[in-house]
């Protein structure tokens, strides 16, 4: 709406121009408006965040039957993950039902996806962040079954990631999970902190700093609400940066004793 506003008063006080000019930055409004930044949070995004829940779930229930059953230790982390949501029992009730029909046998996970993109598919934080739910859904049991890494990798590739991007992102998530609780967990732990960045030794400081910054702006609250994440998944994500930021700690007290 404000493209035509602004182009209209642009073309009145400049002419074709001042029209041009008008049309990109009421361009840039309405894109403001629609994706919930500087500050403005409209009705589209409750739909936004409607339809980010009911994926997310609806995949972690096709993701656990991937591999012909659903472990104990995938039904834990679901429960965990509506725990620190924070769910009331009506709203875990529909959780558990989109997790029962993404586990069906006729369940179609390219549908999941079309709706997806349709309503989150401009917000690139949106699609990380679901893809790194689901890995963490993947490796709950401790293994990645073949089954449910090809299921990821499908799933990668129709949110618009290449199979190089889906692998770097894969053993990044798997490295941060070594992380967990604020503490790493592995022998290896400076080999693991490098892979949870992205990075390796050969990196310089620079390099590495702007990995991590990136990573965490990636989980910021403001971007993720402003974009559509519901507010209940934020604890999730600030979670997941907790883990990133221990493995930059731990690499940045290495190399500030060398």
């Amino acid at each position: 709406m404000y493209k035509y506003i602004l182009a209209f008063a642009g073309y009145y006080f400049l002419g074709f121009f001042g029209a041009f000019i008008g049309y990109l930055f009421g361009s840039s409004i309405d894109r403001a408006k629609d994706y919930g930044i500087g500050g403005i949070n409209p009705l589209g995004n409750a739909h936004r965040q409607e339809v980010f829940l009911e994926t997310v779930f609806v995949l972690m229930g096709n993701l656990a039957k991937a591999d012909g059953h659903i472990s104990k230790n995938e039904i834990n982390h679901v429960e965990a993950l509506m725990q620190k949501m924070g769910m009331a029992s009506e709203h875990r009730k529909i959780a558990i039902e989109q997790f029962k029909r993404g586990s069906a046998s006729d369940f179609n996970t390219d549908s999941a996806l079309d709706q997806f993109m349709a309503t989150c598919g401009s917000t690139l934080n949106l699609k990380q962040v679901l893809l790194m739910y689901l890995m963490v859904m993947a490796l709950a049991d401790g293994k990645l079954d073949p089954a449910e890494q090809d299921l990821l990798e499908h799933i990668s590739i129709r949110l618009g990631y290449s199979r190089a991007q889906f692998n770097q992102m894969l053993e990044m998530v798997l490295n941060q999970s070594h992380f967990s609780g604020g503490q790493a967990h592995s022998a290896s732990a400076l080999e693991d902190a490098y892979k949870a960045l992205g990075v390796t030794k050969d990196n310089t400081d620079q390099e590495i700093k702007r990995a991590y910054r990136k990573l965490i702006s990636q989980y910021h609250p403001d971007k993720l609400i402003g974009q559509g994440l519901p507010e209940d998944m934020i604890a999730v994500a600030t979670e997941q940066a907790k883990e990133i930021q221990v493995a930059y700690d731990l690499i940045k007290k290495q190399r500030q004793s060398e």
